[in-house]
C-alpha cells in the first residue's frame, strides 16, 4: 500500500501465494464496532488495504446501508477483491496516493495493514487527509505483547507475528512468511495514533485464527484484556 516499497517487497506483495486476508472473527468484531458508531444515513466506508475483499464481505451484512469502497496497491489483490466487492480501485499510502478528495470519507477500515508498512507515519497522514473531521478509523493489527508472545520471549523464542526475513521463518513458531515489518503493543499503538492526530475511543481484542486448536479457548478469553489479546482492534476518531 505504499509507493516507496523496495523492489523485493513489491514482488513479495504481488505474489499470489502471499496471504492477503486474515481471520473472519477479527473482521466480524471490527464490523460490529463500526456499525455501532455510524449514523443511520448512508456513509462512505473505505477499506484501505482491502486485500482479497474477504473482510469487506464479512462486514457487508452489518454495513449494508453504507457504501464500501476497497483500495489496495496490489493488482492481484484487487482482482480477487472485485469478486466480493462492488467498488474497488488502486491506491497507495503516500501523500495524495488514495484516490479520494480531502475529508470525503466517513470511516476507514484499516485491517492488518499497518504492520506491513515501511512508513506508517506517512500512511496515517494520508488516512487523516481523506477522513472527515470526527471520522472513524477502525484499525486492527497483531499484538506484539499477546499472551503467548510474552511466554515465548521469556524463553528466548522469537515472538509470533515477528519476522526477520521475507524468504523464510527463523526462530519463531509457524511456517508462513507474511511480510510483517512493524509490530505494536497496545500502549505503543495508543501513543502512535494520538501523535498522528487521532483520538482513541475504544481498544479491544480479537482472537488469532492461527492459534493451535487446544489453545483457542485461552486465546478467546485473553480478548477480555486487550493488552494480552492476539489482535488489537482500535476505534479512533480523526481529531
Amino acid at each position: 500500500m505504499t509507493g516507496t516499497l523496495p523492489a523485493g517487497l513489491r514482488e513479495f506483495y504481488e505474489n499470489p501465494a502471499v496471504p492477503v486476508a486474515s481471520g473472519d472473527e477479527r473482521s466480524r468484531r471490527q464490523a460490529v464496532m463500526l456499525a455501532r458508531v455510524l449514523p443511520p444515513e448512508p456513509s462512505l466506508v473505505v477499506d484501505v488495504g482491502c486485500g482479497d475483499g474477504s473482510a469487506a464481505a464479512t462486514a457487508g451484512p452489518l454495513l449494508r446501508d453504507h457504501r464500501i469502497v476497497g483500495i489496495d496497491w496490489s493488482q492481484d489483490a484487487l482482482r480477487r477483491a472485485a469478486t466480493r466487492m462492488n467498488h474497488v480501485v488502486r491506491g497507495e499510502l503516500t501523500s495524495g496516493g488514495l484516490p479520494l478528495a480531502d475529508a470525503s470519507a466517513d470511516a476507514v477500515l484499516f485491517s492488518e495493514v499497518i504492520e506491513h508498512l515501511v512508513d506508517p507515519d506517512s500512511a496515517m497522514d494520508e488516512l487523516r487527509r481523506i477522513l472527515k473531521p470526527g471520522g472513524h478509523l477502525m484499525l486492527s493489527t497483531p499484538n506484539l505483547a499477546a499472551w503467548y508472545n510474552r511466554v515465548l520471549l521469556a524463553a528466548g523464542v522469537q515472538p509470533v507475528f515477528s519476522e526477520v526475513s521475507l524468504r523464510g521463518i527463523h526462530g519463531r513458531p509457524g511456517s508462513q512468511v507474511v511480510g510483517h515489518l512493524r509490530l505494536f503493543t497496545a500502549r505503543a499503538l495508543r501513543g502512535f495514533l494520538a501523535a498522528a492526530g487521532f483520538d482513541v475511543v475504544t481498544l479491544a481484542g480479537a482472537p488469532f485464527h492461527g492459534v493451535p486448536r487446544p489453545l483457542r479457548l485461552v486465546d478467546r478469553a485473553a480478548c477480555a484484556v486487550p493488552s494480552l489479546a492476539s489482535i488489537l482492534l482500535v476505534h479512533a476518531k480523526r481529531v
